[in-house]
């Protein structure tokens, strides 16, 4: 979901199938919602091309366990070419496991051109 202030939320259930073998959550888990929400605030504010993600870091800060978690992502700074994004990842109580950032481009293509974002006759 993008926010009127152009920050983004992403919730997401996990259970054991998203589990390593050690019995915590994949670290795969943390990168998708994290660079989802970075990149959703970086692309809200690109109206006319689809944006890619061009570098990401992630700071996993505590194992997860079955349970709802929600990242929240905004935009930092960059208008023109490549774009700053942030995200955040929280568990069920709230608490900050894990924080992401990174950087994304316009490309070349056109959102005009790609299932989902044509708009409507």
């Amino acid at each position: 979901m993008v926010h009127d202030d152009g920050t983004t939320e992403i919730r997401f259930e996990v259970d054991q199938r998203h589990f390593h073998a050690a019995g915590a959550a994949h670290g795969a888990i943390y990168f998708k919602m994290l660079d989802d929400a970075a990149f959703y605030a970086a692309a809200a504010r690109v109206r006319d091309l689809f944006v890619l993600t061009t570098q990401f870091n992630l700071f996993l800060t505590s194992p997860l366990g079955e349970g709802p978690l929600t990242a929240r992502g905004r935009w930092i700074s960059g208008e023109r070419r490549v774009l700053i994004a942030e995200s955040r990842l929280l568990d069920s109580s709230g608490r900050e496991v894990a924080r992401g950032q990174g950087t994304f481009m316009r490309s070349r293509i056109p959102l005009a051109s790609l299932p989902g974002y044509a708009e409507a006759p």
